[in-house]
């Protein structure tokens, strides 16, 4: 990014609404800290209810957040299954996890063959989907091998970071 797109970057985000008091220097700071830190993943900056500036990382870990900005809101408790069925013993299970927040694409593009599905195995470095996030398509690779035993979200639903996208037997 150059010096003229970061001064009219900070321009546009001046006259966000919450989001008053950012400087071109503030921009430039956080595209540096972007291109000079491989272990983060995405900057978002928020405006409106949201105020602030939300930076994830691409390895496990908590998401981190400059100091000025709200603290995420708690996700809701999940509510007991209503089905009499036992769940099945899942301790053995892994999970893969969202390293981000975005959107969850099960292929890699409309009406095609599904990368992951139940009872698919996968071997660590291969492709289980994509989460699109801030319009990059990032794709996500297993870390260990197994079958597929549970996919746990929808394709095109929101995803936060660590939530669970796949419940995967390594034993399988």
């Amino acid at each position: 990014m150059n010096a003229d797109e970061m001064k009219q970057l900070a321009q546009l985000l001046e006259r966000m609404p919450g989001i008053k008091s950012i400087e071109l220097k503030d921009v430039k700071r956080l595209a540096d800290l972007l291109r000079d830190s491989p272990e983060i993943g995405s900057i978002e900056v928020k405006g409106f209810f949201g105020t602030g500036i939300v930076i994830t990382r691409t390895a496990q870990g908590a998401p981190l957040q400059m100091a000025w900005a709200p603290p995420p809101a708690p996700a809701p408790a999940a509510a007991p299954a209503a089905s009499a069925a036992p769940a099945p013993a899942a301790s053995h299970l892994k999970e893969i996890k969202s390293p981000m927040v975005g959107t969850f694409y099960k292929a890699p593009e409309p009406g095609a063959e599904p990368y992951a599905k139940v009872g698919t195995r996968v071997s660590p470095g291969q492709t289980v989907c994509i989460i699109e996030a801030m319009k990059i398509m990032n794709e996500i690779e297993a870390e260990l091998a197994g079958v597929v035993t549970e996919v746990c979200v929808e394709d095109a639903q929101p995803v936060e970071f660590g939530q669970v996208l796949y419940r995967i037997d390594p034993n399988g």
